[in-house]
């Protein structure tokens, strides 16, 4: 990435304001637990990895100037703060993956004292941030042989470096393709109702001299029809035991797709995003988003009013489609039942 998505800046968590993108690259520090709330409810800083490092610093944000005089009552504060941020969006795992691994952080380390213990929360954020740059890099590094020099990859919403803490999911994995020396483009899905593929991807793809072409969502099964996708190549929001698995709205069409015309369909998500506590995707709890993200674009109505409004932000892909998943770890083939188990065995 040219920029940072998310850090730690002088006391603050300082993101880029995605909702500007791609007309302004502005930077917001977000210095309380409700400022980071708010970032993650209304899609200042989205992206499952991105908004679980958000998280994580929120939640030291969100007891910095507590005035608890025990362990028992910090503890209660933490609980406070966990179930707050966890409100904000339900579907992605990463956020509560975050939020519960940094309240075991505290639980482990109840002998210290509330300095001290504020100290440690913080750094255990910033370790957060630290393993999801390492994961974007070692996901690029176990997808990018599976892409052929010459390719040409289609993407679905942004699974870029601005959705996470720097490399990316599934860009990463064309951006380790790219610095091996293969000539790789792209066509970026724009990605209704919010335009995260156009807006977003297409920027930072751009950004990397990537060459990249954006498509209306529903031109995805012409192009595969006259053979102009090699691959699809796209992230994840939560992914279960079976390999059922949540992403942007529009995903499972990609997929059925990908399926008839016999194209390649790879998932790449940290192991952050997986949740093998759910057997199947039909247990993910789907966000639906307000309805003037689609009755509106940039302000001006599109649809008529009294009109009735549908608008999930997520939906869900059967494990059967999937080509494989890419994971630091390492690529899982099917069946998958068996080998993502096997992925948090010790």
């Amino acid at each position: 990435m040219p920029v940072e998505t998310v850090c730690w800046s002088s006391g603050a968590c300082r993101i880029i304001d995605q909702t500007l993108l791609p007309e302004r690259l502005k930077y917001l520090k977000l210095r309380t637990a409700e400022e980071v709330w708010g970032a993650i409810r209304h899609l200042r800083i989205r992206g499952a990895p991105a908004i679980g490092i958000a998280a994580a610093f929120g939640l030291y944000l969100g007891i910095r100037k507590t005035k608890a005089a025990s362990f028992s009552q910090l503890m209660k504060e933490i609980s406070h703060v966990v179930d707050y941020l966890g409100s904000s969006r339900p579907t992605a795992v990463n956020l509560f993956w975050a939020l519960e691994r940094m309240r075991r952080v505290a639980l482990e380390n109840s002998s210290l004292s509330t300095a001290q213990l504020k100290k440690c929360l913080l750094a255990e954020a910033k370790r957060i941030l630290d393993e999801d740059i390492k994961a974007g890099r070692a996901m690029g590094d176990a997808g990018a042989h599976l892409i052929p020099d010459g390719a040409t990859i289609l993407t679905h919403c942004n699974a870029g470096g601005l959705a996470t803490g720097s490399y990316g999911t599934a860009l990463a994995v064309i951006y380790r393709a790219v610095e091996q020396g293969k000539k790789i483009s792209v066509y970026a899905d724009e990605t209704r109702p919010l335009l995260q593929g156009a807006r977003l991807t297409a920027w930072e793809l751009a950004q990397n001299r990537i060459p990249v072409t954006v498509i209306c969502d529903n031109m995805a099964g012409y192009l595969m029809s006259m053979g102009k996708i090699d691959a699809v190549l796209v992230g994840a929001d939560r992914i279960t035991a079976s390999g059922d698995f949540a992403n942007k709205i529009g995903t499972y069409s990609l997929a059925v797709l990908a399926s008839v015309h016999k194209i390649p369909f790879y998932v790449v998500a940290p192991l952050s995003s997986f949740d093998i506590t759910l057997k199947s995707g039909c247990e993910i709890p789907i966000e639906e988003r307000p309805h003037e993200e689609i009755q509106f674009i940039r302000g001006k109505r599109i649809v008529p009013e009294g009109v009735n409004i549908f608008n999930p932000a997520f939906d869900v892909t059967p494990g059967r489609y999937v080509t494989m998943f890419i994971t630091e770890k390492g690529v899982v083939h099917p069946p998958y039942k068996k080998t993502i188990p096997k992925l948090f065995e010790r």
